[in-house]
């Protein structure tokens, strides 16, 4: 036991003694460690001092040698300058040698002058006073004063330049008239070759082709309560005649008319035709209708391309397009018109959209002159104030006929352009024949009348120009004679529009020289 007991003191003695020397041991070598680190950050230390010794070395003589550098250029500049500074000095100081030198010459030749005024002063003088003399021996001779003499002289230059100024005035207008006459045929031939429509045909009858006559016998009805329906539902007149599988519609208003035409049409395809029947499809048939007249006023309106017009004066439009002049469409019309008017106007350097804006206005008032009583022109006129338009839109529409004074050009222009579209070949198929009878009824209606001499029908039978007797019409009776041939020719005639009559009265004193 007690063998174990020291065993195991000495075993924990000797764990002692050698836990001791590790510690000694493992003391040493970490002080050791710890010289060669501290050895090894001097030397890295000392070794980075160098580097940045040479760093800054080598960065220091870089900027020496910029330095220098810009040392070098900065005296090369300097010295540039200083030789363009000499050269521009020498520049001057030859430049003022110069202007001394045209300045003394200038001192010079204005001494010259002020010698030549001098002489030219005393000869004047001289001059003066040899005229003198010659015109006091001038009037002691033709015994007149100077003012007589004077006052014949200039008589005798103004009756001269009177003539000579006649003259030229005279030639200028001759020349300007015939130029404006060329470039006018001109202009008018180059619209009319730029546009290319359609002739037209006649189309003003409205005549409904019937299946068979029996036909006619239900239009008609049982004691006549259908065509009384027809009649009260569309406004039209409706005749029946003896005119075989054909009926005729006759209404003053277009629209009116068309609306029948087309109601007539699908009763007759329908077969059904009672009054109810006529109820339900005169709304459905005017509907379309009134919609069909806003669309080809609104067509019309984009293809003159005009901005801001109402929607009123685009429903009048359109029911110009149920409307004929002879065989011409009115709205078709409008729109040729507005189209050369365009092309005139641009030639002119006019406003070409007032232009088109006159033109296809300018028939808007036969829209609805069966409903308005007066002239299309003053009609369209008053229409188009109630709707603001300018005010020389306005006069060249009132005035396209010639009713009123034009106050600006674009009236003559209308005038114009209307008569142009109106008497292009084929715009209107009324045959030669027809049209030479209408003017001669026109001019022998004028004849009846008792005192006219003459009378010419002008502008394709629009104005009949009366020449009376002035012995025998008293000024005052030539306007009555005007108002009653135009009774008889709104009486005895059919024509479209409206037609001009001007009765001339005058007296011509006539002399002759032996």
């Amino acid at each position: 036991m007690k063998d174990y007991i020291l065993m195991g003191l000495s075993g924990i003695l000797l764990g002692i003694l050698i836990s001791w020397f590790l510690k000694r041991m493992q003391g040493a070598a970490a002080a050791s460690a710890a010289t060669r680190v501290r050895e090894d950050a001097l030397k890295e230390a000392e070794h980075i001092k160098r580097e940045a010794k040479v760093a800054a070395k080598s960065e220091l003589l870089k900027m020496k040698e910029d330095f220098e550098n810009d040392a070098k250029e900065q005296r090369r500049e300097q010295m540039s300058i200083e030789k363009r500074l000499g050269q521009r000095e020498e520049n001057l100081e030859k430049k003022a040698d110069t202007l001394e030198a045209k300045i003394k010459g200038i001192e010079k030749k204005e001494k010259d002058i002020e010698a030549v005024r001098e002489r030219v002063s005393l000869k004047e003088e001289e001059l003066q006073k040899t005229i003198s003399r010659q015109i006091d021996e001038l009037e002691r001779i033709s015994s007149l004063d100077r003012e007589s003499a004077k006052q014949i002289i200039l008589e005798k230059l103004k009756g001269e330049v009177q003539n000579e100024a006649g003259l030229l005035i005279r030639n200028i207008l001759e020349e300007a008239k015939e130029k404006s006459e060329r470039e006018a045929q001109k202009i008018l031939t180059y619209a009319i070759q730029r546009y290319a429509s359609d002739c037209t045909y006649e189309r003003t009858t409205a005549t409904i082709p019937l299946p068979n006559d029996e036909m006619k016998g239900r239009i008609i009805g049982r004691e006549g309560r259908n065509i009384r329906a027809l009649e009260a539902a569309t406004g039209v007149s409706i005749l029946i005649d003896d005119t075989p599988e054909a009926v005729v519609i006759s209404c003053f208003d277009p629209v009116r008319k068309e609306i029948a035409r087309q109601l007539m049409e699908r009763l007759i395809g329908d077969g059904r035709i009672h009054p109810t029947r006529i109820e339900e499809l005169i709304k459905k048939v005017t509907k379309e209708v009134e919609d069909e007249v806003y669309e080809s006023g609104e067509k019309a309106v984009l293809e003159t391309g005009l901005q801001g017009v109402p929607p009123a004066l685009v429903k009048l439009l359109g029911r110009l397009k149920f409307r004929f002049s002879f065989s011409q469409n009115v709205l078709k019309h409008s729109l040729e018109t507005a189209y050369f008017m365009g092309i005139i106007a641009a030639e002119l350097g006019l406003d070409e959209q007032k232009a088109k804006r006159i033109g296809l206005f300018h028939d808007i008032g036969k829209a609805v002159d069966h409903e308005i009583e007066g002239s299309h022109a003053a009609i369209g006129a008053d229409i188009l104030r109630k709707h603001n338009e300018a005010k020389d839109v306005i006069n060249a529409v009132a005035a396209h006929h010639e009713e009123v004074e034009s106050t600006s050009i674009y009236g003559i222009l209308a005038n114009a352009c209307d008569a142009l579209s109106a008497s292009r070949p084929g715009a209107r198929s009324e045959t030669t024949e027809l049209y030479l009878k209408r003017l001669e009824q026109l001019e022998n209606i004028a004849r009846d009348f008792s005192g006219v001499e003459s009378c010419f029908a002008l502008q394709a039978g629009r104005e009949v120009r009366v020449v009376v007797q002035p012995d025998k019409i008293e000024e005052g009776k030539a306007q009555s004679v005007a108002r009653d041939i135009c009774q008889r020719i709104e009486k005895e005639m059919n024509y479209p529009g409206q037609i001009k009559v001007t009765v001339i009265r005058e007296t011509r004193s006539v002399e002759y020289a032996k």
